[in-house]
């Protein structure tokens, strides 16, 4: 299968950037979509040229490295789905993908498909964490939770962090990643405890460094940890409990 290959150059954070148009002749449907930019990164060494920098670690949909956009979607066309996880078959011989970084103001890119998600790290140093006294463990059964209250908190506790909630929507809004982080820990036993703290020192991190949530929706489609648009609403919820509560 051939494709062709628009990506995008950028030498530096204060460099400017382009697209460079690529060709691979051999691309196999069974390929995904970094296994393409590894074939393509073979041909160029081999030509002397740099080959492209983009992000990888697990390939296994788990650590949310390797977010890219392709076509102007983040991760690529299947919904849900990481990039590490898409694949060749959706397009046919002779088609043209343009792929990018993940495009967001709080994402500056570092060099080509490489950007700086740090301001996510920022959300989550600020509140996602839980204060507890050092000292002998408890035991593992000595804190009840109910089941749907962990079944939910896992569900929420799966986003990877990929960034590609904050690309896909029109104001640059973190709320899916910031409502997966906040319901989760608010159905915790332990960590509940910090409720109201945690929910004030998030909040405020996250409207300083992204945009507001006008209810989109995209930013669900993209996710591949397949967050619940509802995650949304724990946002507010949050935010209002804990200007009335103190804990």
């Amino acid at each position: 299968m051939r494709l062709t290959l628009r990506v995008w150059r950028q030498a530096g954070p204060e460099e400017s950037g382009a697209y460079v148009e690529y060709h691979v002749p051999d691309a196999e449907p069974e390929m995904s979509l970094l296994e393409l930019l590894d074939s393509l990164n073979d041909r160029l060494v081999d030509d002397g040229v740099d080959p492209v920098a983009f992000d990888s670690d697990c390939r296994e949909g788990i650590c949310g490295a390797c977010g890219v956009t392709v076509d102007g979607r983040p991760h690529g066309p299947a919904e849900n789905t990481p990039s590490c996880h898409q694949r060749l078959d959706a397009y046919s011989d002779g088609d043209t993908l343009r792929i990018e970084p993940m495009r967001a103001a709080v994402f500056p890119v570092i060099r080509d498909l490489v950007v700086d998600r740090s301001a996510l790290d920022g959300i989550a140093e600020a509140g996602a964490h839980v204060s507890l006294p050092a000292g002998t463990a408890p035991d593992a059964d000595l804190t009840a939770q109910g089941h749907d209250d962990a079944e939910t908190a896992l569900d929420l506790a799966a986003c990877i962090g990929c960034g590609a909630c904050v690309a896909a929507c029109p104001n640059g809004s973190a709320n899916l990643f910031l409502g997966a982080k906040l319901g989760h820990l608010a159905l915790m036993p332990v960590a509940s405890r910090e409720r109201g703290s945690r929910a004030r020192e998030m909040v405020r991190a996250a409207d300083q460094e992204f945009g507001s949530c006008s209810l989109y929706g995209e930013c669900s489609r993209v996710c591949p940890a397949g967050i619940p648009l509802r995650a949304i609403g724990m946002v507010n919820r949050e935010r209002l409990r804990a200007v009335f509560r103190r804990s």
